[in-house]
């Protein structure tokens, strides 16, 4: 008897569904969540099923999915649901630029694609490398504090951290990125980013834009070289914070253009006006 490959899958998070659309097997999908960006038709297309947390577990259980797909802890409870729905599930939990590219590969092979998946990871893995190799040649390698949520303070996630190291800059709180759990990443208070004095801010709201103007007028922080020289920037949550292709291509593109912009300015002096 040959294994039955899964023919209607629902995607409840994005990067699946960014992924079974560059595999080409987009057919496949009867289902996604309101948060899918990648890409933009996927939302016309396809019927929107959940958030990120919670869903209709009936509307589900009727479009007669054969695999349900997910990502981490956060959807735990509702994975909890749909399985004693009776529903067959995976959730996928990658947390670092490894992890990701080991999702595409698994994926791929769950619908039959794994030479198409692993063309995805060559093309994935020549950008990171190029820009690797952009941010060797910078001549120093700025302090970055990226910021996942403003309340509570929470900083950025693993494989975000390694992005800002792939794109030459150095992570302020790499050690708290390894801490997959965001309550886990919370800072006490924000003396913590003034002691680190960043380079570069960048924030990533995830659920609201990033508010570049209260940032700069938090208190004290006028003393952080960032505040002071104008290095704030927003990557948006979809470019970044979901841990699929988007993040390794379009998010790290702009972690490096961030960083050697800031090369640049160094080098010819920041704007005295921000000072």
């Amino acid at each position: 008897m040959k294994a039955r490959l899964p023919e209607r899958i629902i995607c409840l998070s994005g990067e699946t569904v960014d992924v079974l659309y560059q595999l080409g097997e987009e057919n496949r999908i009867v289902g996604v969540s309101c948060f899918t960006d990648r890409p933009p038709r996927a939302r016309k297309e396809k019927p929107v099923v959940s958030s990120f947390t919670s869903a209709d577990i009936k509307n589900i259980i009727q479009l007669n999915p054969d695999l349900v797909l997910g990502f981490s802890d956060l959807q735990g409870d509702l994975f909890r649901e749909l399985v004693k729905s009776g529903l067959q599930v995976h959730l996928f939990n990658q947390r670092t630029i490894q992890g990701i590219l080991d999702m595409i590969l698994m994926l791929g092979g769950m619908v039959g694609a794994q030479a198409g998946a692993r063309r995805l990871m060559s093309r994935i893995i020549g950008k990171i490398e190029k820009i690797r190799k952009k941010s060797a040649l910078l001549t120093r390698n700025p302090v970055v504090y990226f910021e996942e949520w403003d309340e509570p303070l929470i900083c950025g996630i693993g494989w975000v951290s390694e992005l800002i190291t792939v794109a030459g800059g150095t992570d302020c709180f790499a050690e708290l990125a390894t801490r997959s759990i965001a309550a886990e990443r919370i800072l006490r208070d924000s003396s913590e980013i003034m002691q680190q004095m960043p380079d570069i801010i960048i924030g990533s709201w995830c659920g609201k834009p990033f508010n570049i103007s209260d940032v700069r007028n938090r208190d004290g922080w006028n003393i952080i070289p960032a505040i002071r020289n104008g290095n704030i920037f927003e990557i948006r949550a979809s470019d970044i914070l979901q841990p699929g292709p988007a993040a390794l291509t379009i998010g790290l593109e702009q972690l490096s253009t961030i960083i050697l912009n800031w090369e640049a300015k160094r080098k010819h002096g920041f704007n005295p006006k921000l000072k």
